[in-house]
């Protein structure tokens, strides 16, 4: 079970409704941790009042360099082992971002007790273990943005219980050579090959997590048939002009982008402080649902599910 939990969802600078930017991805039952995507200032106190351990946390990925998607980094990562998070933690970012924490951290004189790795990248893939694979794409924002794709393997179907027992075969070591994709045999010399006792593989979901942008190509490219795409809709389309000036996007934007790729869901964050709270955050929900039915409004401390497939 894949879920995403809010910590923050104002764009610019916090207020008393909403923080700014951060975005947890719980991978318990894949992987028994948690990702954090972006981490404004105060995201660790947003932590403490949230179900997440930090002791989970194994990687952190950071869309762009502006101070309400990183200016909680150096904070959390010094009283992560605190926490108990004692595992190692991989932090991804644009170049700049080795710089800003390993300064952030040795000017504070603080000390870090678990292996902390730290990878800046221009996009590509960046990481890929057989299980998920991550790649990223530069967005069109003041600075350089990037989005985030996350790729979830093909799990191998489910096993043919009955047609096993008829063979004599019990749950156990077998079960995993078959799921494995090795052949093996049973008794009588019989060969049982893994497409024989294995149903349809089960899809893999797809995530899309989009730092600041304009509309422009790559978001499309990011999200494509996603699962679920988390894009940011600064304001409402009335205010267009705003958005592009700012290089933000508008709601109407967000949904035209998630329709174009053919996600499956679109969740929006990143708002203007001026929709104070999530009444006068309706009508981009309106604006979104009426180009993508299937939208929602990112509100803090509210869990959402990723959708199974099929």
């Amino acid at each position: 079970v894949m879920e995403f939990y809010l910590l923050g969802t104002n764009a610019g600078v916090p207020t008393i409704q909403r923080n700014v930017t951060s975005i947890a991805l719980r991978l318990l039952e894949e992987r028994r941790s948690m990702w954090l995507f972006d981490c404004g200032e105060g995201t660790q106190q947003e932590v403490l009042r949230s179900p997440l351990k930090l002791s989970r946390l194994e990687k952190i990925f950071i869309t762009h360099l502006h101070g309400d998607h990183l200016f909680g980094l150096p904070g959390l990562l010094s009283s992560r082992a605190y926490q108990g998070g004692t595992t190692p933690l991989t932090v991804y970012g644009p170049p700049g971002i080795q710089q800003y924490i390993e300064l952030s951290l040795g000017i504070s004189q603080s000390r870090i007790n678990y292996q902390l790795h730290i990878v800046e990248h221009t996009g590509g893939v960046l990481f890929d273990d057989g299980q998920f694979r991550v790649e990223s794409a530069l967005l069109d924002h003041r600075i350089d943005s990037y989005g985030y794709r996350v790729v979830e393997m093909d799990k191998p179907g489910k096993l043919n219980q009955e047609l096993l027992e008829r063979y004599g075969i019990k749950p156990g070591p077998v079960y995993g050579k078959l799921k494995r994709g090795e052949s093996v045999e049973v008794d009588g010399g019989v060969i049982l090959h893994p497409q024989d006792v294995l149903g349809s593989p089960k899809k893999g979901r797809i995530i899309t997590i989009l730092g600041d942008t304009r509309p422009c190509p790559n978001t499309v490219a990011l999200a494509q048939d996603a699962t679920v795409v988390v894009h940011e809709a600064t304001f409402l389309h009335e205010l267009a002009d705003t958005a592009y000036e700012y290089h933000h996007s508008t709601a109407l934007q967000a949904a035209e982008a998630a329709k174009a790729a053919g996600a499956g869901q679109l969740i929006m964050t990143h708002f203007s402080s001026r929709y104070k709270d999530q009444e006068q955050l309706q009508p981009l929900l309106e604006e979104a649902r009426s180009i993508f039915p299937n939208s929602l409004l990112a509100e803090q401390h509210v869990l959402l599910p990723v959708p199974d497939i099929g």
